[in-house]
């Protein structure tokens, strides 16, 4: 069982949240901690099951030989700014600001040695707060909220990053997702993201195109899929091909397909914010292109 954790942001419950901030004129004056670097590549990953962190899979093992292009394809990145669909928040959007996040497990009904898993990854405190500074909150436009002790790396984060970068070395956040509001505000959020491209900042959306808890068959093969399940990912998929990304915010005007494959729409929000941080003429590769239980997509994407 997959825990879907909803935190209440209340005053004084994170003593770190930054306030009365003022805009820079430009991301030079506002980053302290992030160098110029070539533009970092976007990810969106399909994370399905959390025995994927563990299990032997073609997943899993897409996820290593990514990994592995980092340093050589791609620049090595400084930071991780990873989007999980299990971090979601009221009153606001948050960044983890503390120096070590903890693992946490937020699942349950899955063997001991899933939830032995660590992943020690150090924060970065300095550079949330830098981020903080230039990303604003869609409508209030006020600073996001830096967590000092109450989240860390859920497994939206940790069962991807761990087989791709297993030396844990790389500073992490995450940002959380502010739920109650409404599609195209996580997407303009995003957007804001675009600039820590070019300061060593990888930007991972986590989450699944299509996933539907309640219909799983847990026998099904990867090539097994409910149709409208099948629907709904083409369909995406055709718009991130096409790059039609803005569009992807409307994906309820899909009706009755788009309800099937998001009950709940957590999963699909992590793709607006990889998608909103990608530039115009950047083309989509895809890869994990089946499915897992039949009504989860594992649909992944790299742009950059």
């Amino acid at each position: 069982m997959i825990r879907r954790r909803t935190v209440l942001q209340q005053a004084g419950v994170f003593g770190g949240v930054l306030a009365g901030l003022t805009p820079f004129s430009n991301a030079a004056e506002a980053f302290r901690s992030l160098k110029k670097s070539p533009r970092m590549p976007v990810l969106f990953v399909g994370h399905g099951s959390p025995m994927n962190a563990i299990g032997d899979n073609d997943y899993r093992r897409n996820w290593q030989a990514l990994g592995a292009e980092f340093g050589a394809q791609f620049p090595q990145p400084q930071l991780i700014l990873c989007v999980s669909a299990h971090w979601l928040t009221r009153g606001g959007w948050y960044l983890t600001g503390m120096e070590k996040p903890k693992t946490i497990h937020d699942f349950g009904g899955f063997p001991q040695a899933l939830f032995d898993q660590q992943y020690p990854a150090p924060g970065a405190p300095v550079a949330a707060g830098d981020i903080a500074r230039i990303v604003r909150q869609p409508m209030s436009g006020t600073p996001l909220g830096i967590d000092t002790s109450e989240w860390g790396f859920d497994h939206g984060t940790w069962s991807v990053l761990k087989p791709m970068f297993p030396r844990a070395d790389i500073p992490v956040l995450q940002l959380s997702m502010h739920y109650s509001r409404a599609p195209r505000e996580h997407f303009q959020l995003g957007q804001q993201l675009k600039v820590l491209r070019e300061r060593g900042v990888l930007i991972v959306g986590s989450g699944n195109i299509v996933h539907n808890l309640r219909a799983t068959q847990r026998d099904a093969a990867a090539n097994q899929a409910y149709d409208w399940a099948i629907e709904f990912d083409r369909a995406v998929a055709e718009q991130l091909k096409n790059r039609q990304l803005s569009a992807l915010a409307d994906f309820k005007s899909l009706g009755a397909v788009a309800a099937q494959a998001h009950p709940t729409h957590e999963h699909y929000l992590p793709l607006l914010y990889a998608a909103a941080a990608v530039e115009a003429s950047e083309t989509p590769r895809f890869f994990n292109t089946n499915f897992q239980s039949a009504s989860i997509s594992m649909r992944s994407v790299i742009w950059g």
